[in-house]
């Protein structure tokens, strides 16, 4: 996986994910949707075989990039918690 900032602003950002599915993407923008200083959060595929996805985010406050931040150390957590109750569960 890369990352690649397309569109930077003060209060809103737009990241490629290289070598990732639209499902990431829309993983991290229903993440980013807990967060309320998040406005707005989407995920565009310009072309569903060609284009990589993006995540476009805009913050009423704070910086854009923490809210990224903030949203993959959720994402981090809630899979090791799924392999917690995943090995608890096999058992």
């Amino acid at each position: 996986m890369e990352l690649k900032i397309v569109q930077e602003g003060e209060k809103n950002i737009t990241v490629e994910i290289k070598e990732e599915s639209i499902t990431f993407a829309n993983l991290i923008k229903e993440t980013l949707w807990q967060d309320s200083s998040v406005t707005e959060a989407a995920c565009i595929k310009e072309h569903p075989y060609l284009a990589e996805p993006k995540v476009f985010v805009k913050v009423s406050k704070g910086d854009p990039l923490t809210a990224l931040q903030k949203a993959a150390e959720r994402i981090a957590t809630q899979i090791d918690e799924f392999g917690q109750q995943f090995k608890k569960a096999i058992k």
